[in-house]
Parts: C-alpha cells; structure tokens; sequence
C-alpha cells in the first residue's frame, strides 16, 4: 500500500508538473483562450510563396495553435502541396467538425494554405522546393489516400489533425518532418499498433494509444510521452522540447 501511495504521489506530481508548460502560454498569450470562432480570422498571413511568382513545386507542412483553451496544449498541422506551374495549392489536414456533421474529416481543398487557423497566426515546419518536392508529392497524395482513420476523429488522444500529419511523415519519410511536442496526437498509433518509426524517420517509437511512450530520433532526440503531454531533450541540437511551450533551443 505505502509503494502505492508513493506511486501515485508521484504520478500526481509529474502531471502537475507537465501542465506548467500549458499554463505558461495561456498565461503568455501564445494561445487565444477565448473568442468565438464564427468571427475569428481565416485570413491568408502571406507567408507561403505566391504561385504566380514561384513556379517550382513546393511542399510545406502548417502548423498553428488550436482554437481557445486547446491551444495552451497543442498546435492544429497540415500539410501543403504545390507541383511545377500549378497556379495554387493544394492543402490535406483533417477537421473534427466535419465529422461531427456526419462527413469524413479528411479534408482537400484548392488556395491559399497559410491561412490563420480561427484567429492563430501559423508557422511552417517544414519548406521543401524545385525537384525533391515535386518527388514527394505523389507519395504524400497516396498517403492521404491511405490514411487509416478517414472515418473517424476524436480530439484527445487521437486520432485528430496531428494524427494525419504524422501519417504522411511516416509514410514519406523524404519529408524529414520533427513535429514540436504540442502536436497531441501525433503519437496515436491505433488501437491495435504500439511501434511505429518516428513521425521524422529518423528513428523509432513506441506508443500506447497515444496516451504513454517514447520516441527515439536524430530529428526528436529523446522525448516522452504521458497522457498525450510530450516532454524530452534534443541532444543534438541542445534544446528542450516542452508541454505546451514546444521546442526551446536550436533545431538539430
């Protein structure tokens, strides 16, 4: 009984301690905790090259935090594809409020793909130009089309839009995508899978419904995962990667 309660001291104590992270940036204003989302921004931020200006194909991968009190947790991501000579983008992500209306969340549409996500500004994780995106492209349509959760979306812990975005990473590898540790969801493996390779390919993980695990990469380092929180070190790079906060330091 006494290893128990010791136990679940300390479990009550690292849960306390992972919640720091989100509330340093609601407190910090990373995150817009309130707001209502019928007049929130969907505006383009001009940060995405201009189809008109650059021709060569182009791969990016979008991420921004999630609307109201989620985003002191985690970061909505997407993915944005644009061949040779296309006149625009073409953007994949998934949206839960799709399939609460009865429809798949999986979502593929036409223009600007840097547009704020209800009111947060987002940021790209990954640029990739000119051959090597052109090259990535069709693995990333196959892999949307393979995506093994079409019909089904839950926020917490998965499967949701980071869930999707790691799909495609793991099925493209060439894309050498490191999700910050806000993107919850990213570890959710399914019901019936606990090993995958990491979302960058460049190393391994194991995962429990995407609720406990671990992940070993070059790109991540060494980061943890309890109750969809993700916490760890990037050696490499000599940066934390914090709940709630993201990476903190310089990338590998």
């Amino acid at each position: 009984m006494t290893a128990l309660l010791i136990s679940l001291r300390w479990g009550f104590l690292l849960v306390l301690v992972l919640l720091l992270g989100p509330v340093v940036a609601a407190a910090g204003g990373w995150a817009r905790v309130d707001g209502d989302w019928r007049t929130a921004s969907r505006e383009s931020t001009g940060i995405a090259p201009d189809p008109a200006v650059t021709t060569e194909a182009v791969v990016q991968v979008y991420g921004a935090r999630a609307f109201a009190w989620r985003g002191a947790f985690a970061v909505h991501t997407w993915v944005a594809a644009k061949r040779a000579n296309a006149p625009s983008f073409t953007t994949y992500e998934v949206i839960g409020w799709r399939y609460f209306h009865g429809g798949s969340p999986v979502t593929v549409r036409q223009g600007p793909p840097d547009r704020k996500w209800f009111g947060s500004a987002p940021e790209i994780y990954r640029d990739l130009r000119g051959p090597e995106a052109e090259r990535l492209i069709g693995e990333i349509e196959t892999a949307v089309a393979a995506y093994p959760f079409k019909d089904s979306y839950r926020t917490w812990p998965g499967p949701n839009s980071n869930t999707f975005t790691a799909f495609i990473a793991r099925s493209v590898p060439g894309l050498g995508l490191d999700l910050p540790p806000t993107a919850i969801g990213k570890d959710y493996l399914g019901l019936h899978s606990f090993a995958a390779a990491a979302p960058s390919g460049t190393g391994y993980q194991l995962s429990l419904l995407g609720v406990l695990g671990i992940t070993v990469g070059l790109e991540e380092g060494l980061e943890f995962n309890v109750l969809g929180l993700s916490f760890g070190i990037d050696p490499l790079g000599i940066a934390l990667r914090l709940p709630g906060i993201g990476h903190v330091g310089p990338k590998s």
